[in-house]
């Protein structure tokens, strides 16, 4: 029999039945564990997932990884999977980075893993496939969706490293053709965070105030893997999103990665980004030329016609001499005839006016005009007499009512004798209470006013 150490899980040398020490399980268990920790500490296993399903409600993921002889428990505790970057997909081949125990509940080993990540090439044109098919099954692929591009972008955004030869080729070939205002976001372009920050990039671009007219998404050509960033689906979603123009430029012509799909153009290198994003000024400027001199024998040749047709028409009217002969004539007639109807007009008329002059008699007239004076004065004494009258009535009236005025006035009472006694204000008092000593007062009497002084009761023995 083979006995263990239960302190350092080594093998002890084999002894008879008799001699040899006992361990529980729970002991080997854990000698065994020590053992291959110890032994193997941190691995790299590469193989194939089988069996993944899902993170567990526990948020742990529980599969295997096997190749064509073996397979081997594999675990991810929950916090290593929200910092995983790849994708975790059943039959994907990967490289597994973690260590390896055992679960002495069930007497089996396993990998703890820390970090996954596609095995070479072939596992991520996989994943690139299944991402391409699962965002084409969405129609993000579709030609309908994709925005046209400005003829001439006032302003251009551009997402690329600001150290690489990219950017500069991008700034030279645009101020060859026709130079424009130009926001350079910088960003990574390969790396862990690379994906994250192209896509924050392209949704800054969108939410500024005073947006680009166009972007352009641009890079160096690389590897699979150097190019991995854009073949992110943060990045082709965001790309999706972008109510700019974009222009995919990543790559030499024979890179193909997932943000060409969904950009709406794709530039197969920097430099062709450049030269679709903008025209060639020159060639504008010798078309616009072109245009203007083809307008201004277009209009020459619109006039020459209009012109000839006018003539031609003009030829076909008659000549204004001939239009007006009959006029004339006619003018000329009238103008002979016109002495001679004044004549006899005149002279109808004088008819008329003897013949109603015989018919008048003065002696009627003479009658009716006595008759209107003598009416007219019996009416002015009617309304004389009416006038003296009215006068008389209220000249009357007027005298009563003043003699009423009169009596009831305190003016008359004045004349009898009394007096009104009034304030430096001007009011009348009616009795001594509330006068103060050394008051200024005023006495009126029928013939004039008089200033008093008011002095106290017991040195008073006349008001005046």
């Amino acid at each position: 029999m083979v006995e263990y150490d239960p302190e350092t899980g080594e093998i002890l040398d084999a002894a008879p039945v008799s001699n040899q020490g006992e361990v529980s399980v729970s002991e080997l268990s854990q000698a065994l564990k020590r053992t291959l920790e110890d032994r193997f500490g941190h691995v790299r296993v590469r193989g194939e997932i089988s069996g993944y399903r899902g993170p567990h409600s526990s948020g742990h993921c529980y599969f295997s990884i096997k190749d064509e002889g073996a397979k081997i428990d594999a675990i991810i505790w929950r916090g290593s999977f929200s910092r995983l970057r790849s994708k975790m997909q059943d039959g994907l081949e990967v490289i597994a980075t973690g260590k390896i125990s055992s679960y002495p509940n069930k007497s089996s080993y396993q990998i703890i893993v820390e970090n996954i990540e596609p095995a070479g090439a072939g596992a991520l044109m996989a994943l690139l496939e299944e991402r391409k098919r699962m965002l084409q099954a969405e129609g993000l692929f579709e030609q309908s969706r994709k925005k046209p591009l400005p003829y001439l972008p006032r302003v251009i955004g551009i997402v690329t490293s600001p150290t690489g030869a990219v950017i500069r080729d991008i700034l030279h070939r645009l101020n060859d053709r026709f130079p424009r205002q130009v926001l350079v976001w910088p960003v990574r372009v390969q790396g862990e965070t690379a994906a994250a920050e192209v896509a924050a990039a392209i949704k800054g671009f969108n939410e500024m105030a005073d947006k680009p007219d166009l972007l352009i998404v641009a890079r160096g050509g690389g590897s699979l893997e150097d190019l991995w960033p854009f073949n992110e689906e943060i990045v082709a979603r965001a790309v999706v999103a972008s109510a700019i123009p974009l222009i995919s430029a990543v790559g030499h012509e024979t890179d193909t990665t997932l943000i060409d799909f969904v950009s709406d153009w794709r530039a197969p290198t920097p430099t062709a980004a450049a030269e679709r994003a903008v025209p060639v000024r020159a060639d504008l400027v010798a078309e616009l030329a072109s245009l203007e001199a083809r307008q201004k024998r277009g209009l020459s040749r619109v006039f020459s016609e209009v012109k000839l047709r006018l003539q031609s028409a003009a030829r076909a009217l008659p000549k204004p001499d001939d239009i007006l002969a009959q006029a004339r004539q006619r003018l000329d007639s009238s103008a002979a005839a016109l002495p001679r109807g004044l004549r006899a007009n005149l002279q109808s008329h004088a008819l008329t006016l003897t013949r109603q002059s015989g018919r008048l008699s003065l002696g009627p007239l003479a009658n009716r005009v006595t008759e209107a004076r003598r009416r007219l004065t019996e009416s002015q004494g009617r309304a004389t007499r009416g006038l003296t009258q009215l006068l008389a009535r209220k000249r009357d009236m007027l005298s009563s009512e003043t003699k009423l005025l009169g009596a009831l006035g305190y003016k008359s009472v004045l004349a009898r004798g009394f007096a009104v006694l009034r304030d430096a204000s001007g009011t009348p008092l009616r009795g001594i209470t509330g006068i103060k000593p050394n008051a200024q007062l005023q006495v009126e009497m029928a013939d004039g006013k008089l200033d008093v002084t008011a002095t106290p009761p017991k040195a008073q023995k006349s008001l005046f």
